[in-house]
Parts: C-alpha cells; sequence; structure tokens
C-alpha cells in the first residue's frame, strides 16, 4: 500500500479562543525510538455541520463577490498558507491538523440552497463556490454536495463563480455546460507552480500541476469558460514562476488571470514558517524577509486595498511583471460577465406562465 501524503500543517496548535490544550508526550518511548509521524498518520475524519443557512454574505471590498457558498469546513488539500486555516479555531479545533483531518461537512447544503433561493428577496446575484475552503477538496467525491448545489444553480438559472485547484470539477462538466449556455458560469483554476516538487509539498493532497492544466485545456475545450488564479505568490520562494506560469495557463486556454501575494494572518503565520523551516530551510530568511518587504514591514497587513496584492517596491515590480504579461498574452480582456436576468424560481415560474 503506498504511504498517505503528508499533511500541510505537522502538528496541532494552540486554540487562540481555548483555555487548555494537548501536548504530545513521548515519555513512553524507548532511548532512540523515534515517534510516529502524527502528521502523516492522522486520518481524515467527516463531522456534520448543522448550519441552518448557507449562503454567507461578503463586505469586503477586495473581495469580487458578495454571496459565497462552502458545503465544508475544513480543507483536506492540507496547504501550509491556507488563509482559511482560521476559521476551525471558532469551532472548538485548531488551524493546524485540524483543519486538514476534521472535515465539517454540510450534508443540508443543496436543500439550504434551494430554500434561500425561492426566498422573495432573492433576485439571483451570483453565488462563488470556494469562498473560503475548496469546494471540490476530496470529500466532495464521496458527498457530492458541490454538484447537488450546481444543479440547484442550473434549477433556478442561478450564476455562479467557482474556484478550486482540484481536477473533480471535470466530473461536473455536464451541469456547467448546461450553465454556460446561458452564461451562467465561471471556473477559475488555481496554479500556483510549475514545480512538481515543490507543489508536492506546498499543495500535498490535491492535484498535480500537470493535471490542472489540463483540466484549464478541457473546460475550455467544453465551452467553459475558466481563468486561473496565481494564489498565492511566495516571495522568493515561486513569485519568480509568474511569467511562465501566465504563459502556461494562457496556452492551456485560459482566458483571464488574477494573484494574490502571501498572505500570513494569525495561526497561518506559525505553521507556514514551520512548513517553510522544515521544507527550504536555506531559503527561509530570504522569504520571510521579502514577504516582510511586501507587508509594510511587518509579517501581514489587513488593510483593504494592500493585502491582496501587498505594497512596497518588491510588490509594485511584481505588480509591473503581472501586468506586461497578462497584456502580451491576451488575458486581460477579462470572462465574459454573469447574466443574472434569467433567474427565477422554478415553480413560481411556472405559475406565473400558466396565467400570463
Amino acid at each position: 500500500m503506498a504511504p498517505r501524503p503528508r499533511r500541510g500543517s505537522g502538528e496541532h496548535l494552540t486554540n487562540r479562543f481555548e483555555s487548555t490544550h494537548l501536548e504530545p508526550d513521548f515519555d513512553h518511548l524507548a532511548p532512540g525510538e523515534v515517534p510516529d509521524d502524527h502528521a502523516t498518520l492522522a486520518r481524515t475524519t467527516f463531522l456534520p455541520d448543522q448550519s441552518q443557512s448557507i449562503l454567507s454574505r461578503n463586505d469586503s471590498p477586495d473581495v469580487p463577490f458578495t454571496w459565497s457558498v462552502n458545503p465544508y469546513r475544513g480543507c483536506e488539500h492540507g496547504c501550509a498558507y491556507c488563509y482559511a486555516r482560521p476559521t476551525h479555531e471558532f469551532l472548538g479545533m485548531d488551524a493546524g491538523l485540524d483543519f486538514e483531518s476534521k472535515i465539517m461537512v454540510k450534508h443540508d447544503a443543496p436543500q439550504l440552497l434551494r430554500a434561500a433561493l425561492s426566498k422573495p428577496g432573492w433576485g439571483g446575484e451570483p453565488i462563488a463556490f470556494s469562498g473560503v475552503t475548496d469546494c471540490y477538496q476530496p470529500a466532495e467525491r464521496r458527498f457530492r454536495l458541490t454538484r447537488g448545489c450546481l444543479e440547484v444553480c442550473r434549477e433556478f438559472k442561478n450564476a455562479a463563480t467557482i474556484v478550486t485547484k482540484n481536477v473533480l470539477v471535470l466530473r461536473d462538466l455536464d451541469v456547467l455546460k448546461d450553465l454556460a449556455k446561458d452564461q451562467l458560469i465561471k471556473v477559475f483554476v488555481s496554479v500556483t507552480t510549475l514545480d512538481p516538487v515543490l507543489a508536492a509539498r506546498l499543495e500535498p493532497r490535491t492535484a498535480t500541476s500537470a493535471a490542472r492544466l489540463d483540466a484549464i485545456k478541457r473546460l475550455a475545450d467544453a465551452g467553459i469558460p475558466v481563468g486561473a488564479l496565481h494564489a498565492p505568490l511566495i516571495p522568493g520562494l515561486n513569485d519568480r514562476e509568474l511569467p511562465a506560469l501566465m504563459t502556461a495557463v494562457a496556452k492551456a486556454g485560459a482566458r483571464a488571470t488574477g494573484y494574490v501575494m502571501l498572505r500570513l494572518p494569525l495561526s497561518v503565520r506559525p505553521i507556514f514558517l514551520a512548513w517553510l523551516e522544515r521544507h527550504y530551510p536555506e531559503k527561509a530568511q530570504k522569504v520571510i524577509g521579502r514577504v516582510s518587504d511586501t507587508r509594510s514591514g511587518k509579517m501581514y497587513d489587513a488593510r483593504f486595498g494592500t493585502r491582496m496584492e501587498g505594497s512596497g517596491a518588491y510588490a509594485d515590480s511584481v505588480g509591473a511583471t503581472y501586468k506586461v504579461f497578462e497584456r502580451k498574452l491576451g488575458l486581460d480582456a477579462g470572462l465574459p460577465p454573469l447574466r443574472t436576468d434569467l433567474f427565477r424560481v422554478p415553480g413560481a415560474w411556472a405559475q406565473k406562465a400558466l396565467f400570463d
């Protein structure tokens, strides 16, 4: 049996909201005996999420959507940089191994979405899938909740956008094609690096970069408006790949791109720094210094307007490079706008048509 992939985080962290926490105790080991790698051995468990609503409203001015759906909390992809990790602390768990191995599942997501879209005040605004965690993470293969929610969008003719780094999105090409016919879907595939070694370390439990490029091609060939995201760009580690990344996704069929500079809020910072020391100790100080250069001398700057792209000379240089290649590769036109005028509540629409 092949060994299971490593986790992005190597340990459980203290939850900032909890007064007690557990520490590993290795007193039972004989002298010289090596403890099990609990990060590798940690099994994924799925826990029911009893949320009574499914639509989340965003009011951040630098996030390009208002409404989002997240069928899962936590993410088995295990990316050490994931900005969503601190959300697990609100659930009484930790942002480290718990975030990757204890996945909250919203089993009623499609039904909750159907109820939300049926309310009189809903007007068919676009819905973003993966506003927090990846809607096509491994759990989706088993629970099929993202597919169920997309089928609801198709039923109501409600526009949607998807961001994912998993080629499982291709399973739902039939639904995506139906949505695309009415200009109701956009898909963005995250491609962070073309280096297979870095990819395996940085994003240990998701699709390879080559598979993601193939997914972009297959989506484009199927008539699905598809773009790519390069997120995060890590100063001193993968940021120099930006021109090659943009060239590769454009060749595959992407028609728009975007990037996000590495963000290290709250408990993400110690997880990423531990990952950096574990995998790239020789580059750690360079990366830390350049991250600081893009964050006003700190490791994170949460100000709207700068938190996504960073600030300072180094961030400006990355931004200028991006703009040059965006124009050169024809990626600056963007994807066609989504339609919102087709939205209708199926039963109400049928009744209205009967009496027209």
